[in-house]
């Protein structure tokens, strides 16, 4: 429940701390005097945006504090704990404050842990409802006649199911149709790639082999070149009489070691000269081995040639450098796999997106008829409701109209329509038809109070709701007002005195002004205080006698119930 309130620099009201108990709180001042101040204020604190008008004149920042308690609240703290948001004091206590400086900008915090306008909003939902003067006018709209009935029918789990089967199929849907628009330009293309992938099928260039073809072409072309070279290489590093590598490396060892006793520095460099004469040895060997192995084979170089030319000019035909032809033939050959997978797809596919209408629609049944349940229910509630408010002989008829060739949505396929009928011998019809203003309210009140009563939210405001009522029928508002009362902490904006009468609690609120500035404040009213308020209702701005004995028998009568 919301315990303290606490607003300063806020539009009007310079400095507001107001103490909230249990039960029904009434809420009554003079017109102008900014009675729902304290609304505004709490609808920032469940996380509506804020701007720079919101700021009193001349103050530098506007603040707001509530302070919720949360004895019984399991929602409300398993959000806090999910969020890390819980008191490290109280976990029992929530304190939500909300900052808006003169430029517009504003800071929030839970139990003083800076949070988001979403988490206000998230954590809100658990704390406080409120019922603003409009509300009875939603009641029009077919979507929020829906939502009466699936929140007074509690079945959450349908509605899930609903929604997750819809989003299966609607997914599926979206995936067939775009194959489907897609099969021509996917047809020519498995045309073109059908060829293309065939022909380098065929031709099965491996994997580096472009490269290896390339140095064999040009070892191939050259063989005559490279035998002549290497044979010359072997004659004149090993075998001309006349003089050869080895044996000149080999006389400057001779010649040098018979000088190596009169100067060491030598010895290295005949060191060097043995390890030259080793290696001009192993090379002889190494070419007089390439000159053996050396192939001149003039079929192998055609067929190499043949192989070389193909692949350029396949790779020229894919645009495509020859190296990366092998790459090119996967990619070409996993796309074509893709589209081909896709049309085998496009058959599955279609039987994917009838068996998931269908449980879409196995779903939407279930959601009907328990929508059809609770509209039998709430309708005989509303009618108990509302005969007590002066519409003695009304009827309400909740209808729930299911079509499977309805376009499907989330919220399944029914079309739901409050109809009513006021008085006797009257067909029901849509609300809009039948209906006063003043009967809209009532209605749209009653809804309310027994929506409240399905609703988990331990604080309910009610702003003005009761406008167009008067006289007894407003006794009965009061009545009900009160009972939803003793279940939940439950606050009335009201100009009614038969309302207020019945409020266990009662705030005045008054405007004061100098001249140049204004502000508002809220006042516990005692006893007395309450009978001359309702004393103000009753009679206008003079209170007479007569006004403040009829005040005094309506807290009398109200405390009797």
């Amino acid at each position: 429940m919301l315990a303290h309130l606490s607003i300063s620099n806020f539009a009007v009201v310079k400095q507001l701390s107001v103490q909230l108990e249990n039960g029904l709180t009434a809420i009554t001042g003079e017109t102008g005097a900014g009675k729902s101040i304290a609304i505004d204020a709490l609808s920032l604190c469940l996380g509506e945006r804020a701007d720079a008008n919101a700021v009193r004149k001349g103050s530098a920042k506007a603040e707001i504090i509530a302070h919720f308690s949360l004895n019984g609240n399991v929602l409300a703290k398993a959000f806090l704990d999910e969020h890390e948001l819980t008191s490290d004091e109280d976990e029992n206590s929530c304190f939500i404050r909300r900052v808006i400086s003169k430029e517009g900008r504003s800071k929030a915090f839970i139990n003083g842990i800076p949070a988001s306008l979403q988490q206000l909003k998230g954590l809100g939902q658990f704390l406080l409802a409120i019922h603003g003067q409009n509300t009875h006018l939603q009641l029009l709209k077919e979507d929020h006649q829906r939502e009466l009935v699936d929140g007074y029918a509690k079945h959450n789990d349908i509605l899930v199911q609903v929604r997750e089967t819809y989003s299966l199929w609607r997914d599926k849907q979206r995936t067939l149709k775009a194959l489907q628009e897609q099969a021509q330009q996917r047809e020519d293309r498995i045309q073109l790639l059908t060829y293309q992938v065939q022909e380098l099928d065929e031709f099965a260039i491996e994997e580096g082999e472009f490269e290896e073809l390339e140095i064999e072409h040009k070892r191939l072309s050259n063989g005559q070149s490279l035998l002549e070279q290497a044979q010359t290489s072997v004659y004149n590093l090993y075998e001309s009489d006349e003089g050869n590598a080895l044996s000149v490396i080999q006389s400057s060892i001779e010649r040098l070691g018979e000088l190596e006793a009169h100067d060491a520095t030598l010895t290295p460099i005949i060191a060097m000269l043995n390890d030259a004469a080793i290696q001009v040895e192993e090379a002889v060997g190494e070419l007089r081995s390439y000159c053996d192995h050396l192939e001149i084979d003039p079929l192998r170089l055609q067929q190499v040639e043949a192989r070389y030319a193909k692949a350029m000019e396949l790779a020229r035909k894919h645009t495509v450098m020859p190296e990366g032809l092998y790459q090119h033939h996967q990619e070409l050959a996993a796309e074509f796999n893709a589209l081909s997978e896709q049309e085998t797809l496009l058959g599955t596919l279609e039987g994917e997106v009838e068996e998931a209408r269908a449980t879409y629609l196995t779903a939407t049944k279930a959601l009907s008829e328990s929508r059809q349940r609770a509209a039998g229910k709430l309708s005989e509630d509303i009618e108990v409701q509302i005969r007590q408010m002066n519409m003695p002989h009304a009827k309400v008829d909740i209808q729930i109209q299911y079509d499977e060739l309805k376009k499907p949505v989330s919220t399944g396929l029914d079309t739901v329509e409050f109809k009513v009928s006021t008085n006797p011998g009257q067909d029901a019809d849509k609300l809009e038809k039948v209906v006063s203003g003043g009967e809209l309210s009532r209605i749209g009140l009653a809804i309310q109070v027994i929506a409240s009563g399905h609703h988990a939210t331990p604080t309910m405001i009610f702003d003005e709701v009761d406008t167009g009522i008067s006289g007894p029928t407003a006794s009965i508002v009061g009545g009900l007002l009160r009972k939803l009362g003793k279940q939940s902490q439950v606050m009335c904006v009201t100009h009614l005195p038969q309302v207020a009468a019945q409020a266990h609690n009662q705030l005045f609120v008054t405007k004061l002004t100098d001249g140049e500035s204004t502000e508002t404040q809220m006042l516990a009213l005692t006893k007395q205080d309450r009978i001359d308020e309702l004393a103000r209702l009753l009679a206008g701005d003079k209170v007479t006698k007569s006004a403040l004995a009829n005040a005094k028998e309506l807290l009398k009568s109200a405390a009797s119930n």
